[in-house]
């Protein structure tokens, strides 16, 4: 499997922005996918995780700005970003498992074993 995210750029801040993962080799299915961030000089976060049949959850920074969502015919999935902030600044990643765990550690990055290789999203204030 691999991902290929893309759509990251410079914002200012309170513009949108949408970043795409397309995947080859299998469709996500309903497998789960999910974004992470990884913010300057910080770990990497958790952003928003989705598994078809199971449910979405959103990570505090996401909640309420931030919208998951796949096109099983394109084969990608997208990250629609509102209201951008500085704070959002990151490499924001795409990930996506062959195995379908419990939803209840769909926040855990270890779960996932498959990454793209991230895109880099700058928010001016």
């Amino acid at each position: 499997v691999q991902l290929q995210a893309s759509g990251g750029g410079l914002v200012q801040a309170g513009n949108p922005l949408r970043l795409s993962c397309a995947a080859s080799g299998r469709s996500f299915g309903d497998y789960p996918v999910a974004w992470f961030r990884q913010p300057p000089g910080k770990g990497r976060e958790f952003v928003v995780g989705m598994r078809t049949g199971a449910g979405t959850r959103y990570g505090d920074p996401a909640r309420g700005r931030f919208t998951i969502s796949k096109d099983n015919a394109k084969n990608t999935v997208y990250l629609q970003m509102n209201n951008l902030k500085p704070e959002d600044t990151a490499v924001y990643y795409c990930a996506t498992s062959t195995l379908k765990f419990p939803f209840n550690l769909i926040e855990q990055s270890t779960q996932y074993e498959y990454w793209g290789q991230g895109t880099l999203v700058t928010v001016s204030s």
